[in-house]
């Protein structure tokens, strides 16, 4: 059997996709048996104390809690507009007749067909799409945090505005953010398999290490009443 183009194609591309969900498969399991050893876990830690933190004394952090959430909503609402413009972008691309739609050249490996060309564009624009449909909810659920903090405990006879409550809000919204923030992150292999399946490998492979070394701390808490408490609050 001889060898094809394509086969470059359909064994690189592949194999580096199982590397970053492997990763972040395992990074998922230490987030939920260990997640003091994991950033996300001590921020989502930190997160539940500053909303208690807050809606104890609201009258006069009222401004603080807003304006920190502010910061929040500004980071979402800048990766969703860059998303959406880049699939926009793409969008055109793919629409139009222009020769920015074939291979670069012959020199380029993998699969130079129609149909590879165009998948190669769909899947970009596609990992895009969901990073923007994870922000804009981020963005919802982090107004909704926004508007329902600065309400004082006095004004809810009812009792539903709970401490709780809210750290749920905020939960889920920053739980899509990083989310979306990983989609746009995936996005960057899939800009360079444009020029070849090789550098989507070597990008997926370059990015476990740097993803590794902002996931998780070099600073181990030692087994007490804190990490007790830190793996029941982030579950």
């Amino acid at each position: 059997m001889d060898w094809k183009p394509s086969y470059l194609d359909l064994i690189l591309v592949p194999l580096g996709f199982l590397i970053s969900i492997s990763y972040h498969v395992w990074l998922w399991h230490k987030v939920q048996t260990d997640p003091l050893s994991t950033t996300i876990g001590r921020n989502a830690h930190g997160r539940r104390f500053w909303v208690d933190a807050m809606m104890k004394d609201i009258e006069r952090k009222n401004i603080l809690a807003v304006q920190t959430l502010r910061n929040m909503i500004m980071g979402s609402t800048l990766m969703a507009t860059t998303s959406i413009l880049v699939s926009a972008g793409l969008g055109a691309v793919i629409s139009s007749t222009y020769s920015v739609k074939k291979p670069l050249n012959d020199s380029v490996y993998g699969a130079h067909g129609e149909f590879m060309v165009a998948l190669k564009y769909v899947s970009l624009l596609t990992i895009l799409l969901f990073s923007f449909f994870c922000h804009t909810l981020s963005i919802r659920f982090l107004n909704q945090v926004c508007l329902l903090i600065s309400i004082p405990v006095a004004e809810d006879p009812v009792g539903i505005l709970t401490a709780e409550y809210l750290t749920e809000l905020l939960e889920k919204g920053c739980l899509l953010n990083t989310v979306g923030n990983r989609l746009f992150y995936l996005a960057i292999p899939l800009l360079l398999w444009i020029f070849g399946p090789v550098l989507v490998f070597l990008c997926f492979v370059a990015m476990v290490p740097v993803l590794y070394n902002l996931d998780f701390m070099c600073q181990k808490i030692g087994k007490g009443r804190g990490e007790e408490n830190g793996n029941r609050d982030f579950v």
